[in-house]
This record gives structure tokens, C-alpha cells and sequence, in this order.
């Protein structure tokens, strides 16, 4: 059973951009999907009915062509990649990669335009209010990157090897260098190789779950 929209907080720009992530025009929502990239960013609470508690299930999904990319991933609070509850494997591409539940998300979302990328890092966790009987979830923004550049083509063959490794530099408004929290900075960098991988089909920041959690 999942959360209704209205059991979501949501009133300041910077909440309703960190519970909805990106806040995207119609040109660019269009754009992505003639290209057929399928974003799911959305965060929603689920009830497990033999545990008797509520979780929240996010998706990976996304990836790019030559010419625009976009992608979203979880981590847990310190910044750890989090183990999926299934991968899901598509004929299509540029779309949904695996399945991811627990308690407390850290989302990460980036959108790339040519060599212009934008990043929106955001928490979500639960929380019952008294006399309520399902929980709200809570969204604090962490970082947002606006209009940041990396000069260098990751979505051709020949620099395929530096996906990973490179991250795009975010400036303010006065024209200063932001630095990327440390904690997420190899999730951002992922990220930067996901939204240049043309013809998406894998994760890039989830991890496969152990042996002893599958048993389980």
C-alpha cells in the first residue's frame, strides 16, 4: 500500500524540489521522451504486511543518448551504494534497472543537456505523526549543482574508459567553484558516467545484494 500524494510534505521550492527532485520544463520532459529515457524519480512509501512497517521503494532508472541524458539512483545517508531487491532486466533500453527498498533514500538525480549538467541530491525518510496511521515522508534537499560543465565527451567510445572516474564543476552565482560533497562524490561521479551511457541496460551506482541477504 503506498503513501497518497497528500501524506507527502511539499511547501517551499527547496522541499518540493527535494521530495520531486528536478523540476523540469515541458520542452525538456518532451525532448527525453522522443528519445525514449525513462526517469522514474519518484520516492514512495510501502507497506510490508508480514513485517508489519512501512519502507520506501525508489527506482534506478534512466540513461542517455549522444545528445541529452538523465538518470536517478539511491544510496543510503553516508553515501554507500545500497544492495537492490531485484534488477530488472528490459529489451528496452534507457529505462528501469533495478528495484530499491529500505527505510531511510538518499536520491540522487542528474540531467545532462550536451556538455550542461544538472544534480539534485535529496533524503527521504518516514515519519508517523500522532493520531495518523500512516507515515509522511520527510525530503531535506542536500546538494543542488545548477548549470555545471565538463567539457569532455563521455558518450563516445573513445573516452568510455573515464566514466566513473570525472564530474562536472558547479559554479554559484558569483562565479564560484562548489565543492561536491564528499560523501557523494563517487555516487556523482557514477552518475556522470550514467547520464553518458548511450543505450542504457545496467545499474550504475546499486550493487548486486549478498549471498546471506538472497538466502534470507
Amino acid at each position: 500500500m503506498a503513501v497518497h500524494p497528500r501524506n507527502q510534505k511539499s511547501s517551499s521550492p527547496s522541499s518540493r524540489l527535494a521530495l520531486h527532485g528536478l523540476s523540469l520544463p515541458a520542452s525538456t520532459l518532451k525532448a527525453l521522451k522522443k528519445r525514449g529515457i525513462y526517469c522514474m524519480p519518484g520516492v514512495s512509501a510501502e507497506h510490508q504486511h508480514l513485517a508489519k512497517r512501512y519502507v520506501l521503494r525508489g527506482v534506478e532508472s534512466g540513461g542517455a543518448v549522444v545528445d541529452m541524458g538523465r538518470a536517478c539512483a539511491y544510496l543510503s545517508s553516508d553515501g554507500q551504494p545500497l544492495p537492490w531487491l531485484q534488477s530488472i532486466d528490459s529489451i528496452a533500453v534507457n529505462g528501469r534497472h533495478a528495484i530499491f527498498i529500505a527505510e531511510s533514500l538518499v536520491r540522487i538525480e542528474m540531467l545532462r543537456t550536451l556538455r550542461t549538467y544538472e544534480l539534485v541530491i535529496s533524503l527521504h525518510t518516514l515519519s508517523l505523526s500522532s493520531g495518523r496511521a500512516r507515515p509522511e515522508i520527510n525530503s531535506k534537499l542536500l546538494f543542488r549543482g545548477r548549470d555545471g560543465i565538463l567539457p569532455l565527451d563521455l558518450w563516445k567510445d573513445e573516452h568510455k574508459r573515464l566514466r566513473g572516474q570525472l564530474a562536472p564543476s558547479f559554479y554559484n552565482r558569483a562565479g564560484e567553484l562548489v565543492g561536491l560533497p564528499t560523501r557523494f562524490e563517487e555516487a556523482i561521479r557514477k552518475m556522470t558516467g550514467f547520464v553518458c551511457c548511450v543505450g542504457c541496460r545496467h545499474t550504475h551506482v546499486g550493487v548486486p545484494p549478498v549471498a546471506e541477504a538472497i538466502s534470507a
